[in-house]
């Protein structure tokens, strides 16, 4: 599972990096996505998709979450 670090960029859009791969893209999509409940899957612009465990609250951005790669099994 690899930690990722999660930003709010100019547009207001959620970027989504991985460090150890140098992957930063834009997230198309999450999940759940409301005051009350965020996270589960995560649809980046290059297709890849990731899985965060869902928070009880939206995050203050930036923050970094371990997620779980869903199209290659990490």
């Amino acid at each position: 599972m690899p930690s990722v670090m999660l930003k709010k960029n100019a547009e207001g859009k959620l970027v989504f990096y991985v460090p150890k791969k140098d992957l930063e893209e834009v997230a198309e999509s999450v999940e759940f996505d409301s005051p009350d409940k965020w996270g589960g899957e995560v649809l980046l612009s290059d297709g890849s998709k990731y899985y965060f465990e869902p928070l009880d609250t939206q995050p203050d951005f930036p923050i970094t979450l371990r997620a779980l790669r869903l199209d290659s099994g990490e």
